[in-house]
């Protein structure tokens, strides 16, 4: 592909992959942070104050998830694409983040963080895949390539 040449598929593909790896690694952030708060609190104390940053942690992985999702598709002229690659990228995001409680629930803290790692690689390189294949990319980076 040459630099200045869109690929609509590959710019679709990686934002939603974008936003659904990001967002999912936003909500099993979330899960970490309950997990650790679990060690912490007494069973009493515990359901006082860990359904705050769960919910807080979903809200805001939908957010990144959408978020990502619409602003890596930038370059589809089409808004209704662009709009629903945001929300595909949202629901991933939060199926994403359910599956991080079967990691936890098999591999514990441990799975969790593998989890979270693996969901937030994902969605780098999505995110550099979207960016690449938009073609905006200057030439200036590598004048020396010829193409």
């Amino acid at each position: 592909m040459r630099v200045g040449q869109k690929d609509p598929l590959a710019i679709g593909i990686g934002a939603l992959a974008a936003g659904t790896g990001l967002g999912g690694a936003t909500v099993t952030l979330a899960q970490i942070f309950v997990k650790l708060l679990q060690g912490r609190l007494d069973p009493e104390r515990y359901r006082e104050a860990a359904a705050d940053p769960l919910l807080a942690g979903l809200l805001a992985g939908v957010a990144v998830a959408g978020l990502f999702g619409w602003r890596r598709s930038h370059a589809l002229e089409n808004l209704w694409q662009r709009g629903v690659i945001a929300v595909l990228a949202t629901v991933g995001a939060l199926l994403v983040g359910f599956l991080a409680a079967v990691a936890d629930r098999f591999l514990k803290l441990p799975g969790l963080l593998v989890w979270g790692a693996l969901s937030l690689a994902v969605g780098v390189t999505a995110s550099r895949w979207a960016i690449a294949s938009s073609g905006s990319e200057n030439q200036e980076r590598d004048p020396g390539s010829g193409v």
